[in-house]
């Protein structure tokens, strides 16, 4: 009953911001800076009332006002409040694929929010997007993006994509890997219910990319998925899949 109770608050929560961001995006500078204020108390709300607890390392690392490409693992639904309420002082733009701008309220808010959503299916298109994204960075917002372009099971990490190291060579951004520890014990992959506990997230030393080129991406691929493989907790025990009401349903982030 618990879990049910939760995913309906959130569900509600998410209904409202989201509204309300589609409502005032004519009046929201280009950068959609207004609608990420707005979409950091949604995140705050979602944690609050799935009962996560953050435990940050490494924030010092980070220079203020300036931007970065965050690189991080994906466990679970919940990770996008995870890094917005584990970064604050930045602003954050997800690239993400073009199909989440179906989904309801969720979907709607995040194109509202200048998100960059990517259609992988179309290479011409995909170009374009990576152009809206060096805007970005021009502009001072930092980048997020999930190299594994989907969730991993069990928390275990997959293979990465080099799109967003090819992008932070060309833009000369650095790069900040990220490891999320713990929150697909909240709500991984193949779970239907939503816990509470503990995230530990981790910012790692930022990657400075200035003298690499197009033939250093696959090493650098790999020497940040080691650093952020260095702090992933691998659990030895199966994931549990337990039946329940579906927390993707409610969070509106598949």
């Amino acid at each position: 009953m618990i879990y049910s109770l939760k995913l309906a608050v959130i569900a509600i929560f998410t209904s409202i911001v989201a509204s309300m961001i589609v409502l005032l995006a004519p009046f929201d500078d280009r950068e959609g800076r207004l609608a990420y204020r707005l979409g950091w108390l949604w995140s705050r709300l979602v944690l609050k009332t799935a009962g996560v607890r953050l435990k940050v390392h490494g924030r010092a690392r980070l220079q203020p006002n300036r931007p970065y490409i965050f690189i991080a693992n994906h466990q679970s639904h919940i990770d996008i409040p995870v890094m917005v309420q584990s970064l604050p002082g930045f602003q954050l733009r997800w690239i993400a694929k073009k199909t989440l701008a179906y989904v309801p309220f969720f979907g709607w808010a995040l194109v509202a929010s200048r998100h960059i959503l990517i259609d992988r299916a179309n290479r011409a298109a995909a170009m374009s997007s990576l152009s809206k994204a060096k805007k970005k960075l021009a502009a001072g917002i930092s980048i997020v993006i999930f190299p594994e372009g989907t969730r991993g099971v069990g928390g275990r990490l997959g293979r990465f994509k080099r799109g967003a190291f090819l992008l932070a060579i060309k833009t000369k951004t650095p790069i900040v890997p990220v490891t999320i520890s713990g929150s697909w014990r909240i709500l991984g992959r193949k779970q239907w219910r939503l816990r509470s506990g503990e995230v530990e997230v981790f910012v790692h030393e930022p990657i400075a990319v200035e003298r690499l080129g197009g033939k250093d991406s696959e090493e650098l691929v790999q020497r940040v998925r080691d650093i952020i493989e260095s702090r992933c907790r691998v659990p030895s025990e199966p994931e549990e899949n337990p039946s329940g009401v579906s927390a993707a349903a409610a969070l509106n982030v598949a």
